[in-house]
Formats: structure tokens, sequence, C-alpha cells
């Protein structure tokens, strides 16, 4: 009986720990993608891999909510967090063909923030993103052609992409 009961937590307690190691991952694996390489204008990670991981964590859909203009958008459908606050929209923009003017390439995230956002500020000043307090995440979303209810809060995006390197 004891064995079963120790064996249990174990388990638990080890499934717990490859959770955290797994999100930890997720999130550097985005961070990098969102981070400059040192001395340059030029991301440090790879969008789409970092979406791919998102993936196949069953954090976001196989395929974006949309695609509007050059633009994905993929709502994190489980708890996630980034640099502490509730990861809840990904973005990555490039081209596939060719639109009309203008890709702006890179990523972007939409969080809920928990608590004092200066994280995701110092982050988008270190790595030359554009930090946007107080967004109407519903309006954004339906913008795009989205419909999807968010939680009551204060959101808050970071854009990484090749303008907002630079400006």
């Amino acid at each position: 009986m004891y064995k079963k009961i120790i064996l249990g937590a174990v388990i638990t307690a080890w499934s717990s720990l490859a959770s955290a190691a797994d999100e930890r991952a997720l999130e550097n694996g985005l961070a990098n993608a969102l981070r400059l390489k040192p001395g340059t204008t030029e991301r440090a990670g790879d969008s789409g891999k970092a979406i791919q991981a998102y993936m196949r964590e069953g954090a976001v859909s196989k395929k974006p909510n949309q695609r509007a203009d050059y633009t994905d958008y993929y709502l994190v459908n489980k708890p996630v967090s980034f640099m502490g606050h509730e990861l809840v929209v990904i973005e990555e923009e490039y081209m596939t063909n060719y639109a009309g003017c203008c890709v702006n390439s890179g990523a972007g995230i939409t969080v809920k923030v928990h608590g004092d956002p200066k994280n995701l500020e110092r982050f988008a000043e270190a790595n030359k993103c554009t930090f946007t307090d107080n967004v109407d995440v519903q309006g954004e979303m339906r913008s795009v052609s989205i419909t999807a209810t968010f939680a009551k809060g204060r959101y808050a995006s970071l854009s990484c992409r090749e303008n907002d390197a630079d400006r």
C-alpha cells in the first residue's frame, strides 16, 4: 500500500517537473525568436520553430486561427506563461506569396498582464521590439476576423519585427 502511494507521489512530482521544464523550453524558444542576436538587427531564434514547439505541446492549433495580409495569428488554447504573464496570442509575419507592399518579417505576442509589465518593457527595449500596454485584444482580434472571448484584464503586446529593429 505505501509503495503505491510513494510511487504515485514520485510520478506526480516527476511529471510536474517535466511539465515545468517543457514550459520553460517553450518560453525560451519564443523569447529567442523575439530576441536580437548581439550586435545585429537579426533575431536570435526562428519564430516558425518556436511556434511548432507550441503546436507539439498542444498550446496552439496546428494551423493559424487566421492569416491576414502576411501575418499568422495563433490563439493560445491552454495556460502557458511568458515572463510571468499569461500568453494569449502569438503572431508570425512572413511572406509566402506577394500580396502587395510590404512584409514586416518577425513575430509578436500578446499577454494578459499579471503584476508589473516592466520586465516586458525592458525586454522590448533591449531587443528593439515595440511594447504596447493596455491593448484591446478583443478589438485587435476582431479587426483580423477572429471571434474569441478574452477574460477581462490588462493586456500588453510585444512586436519584434524587422521595422521594430530598424527604428
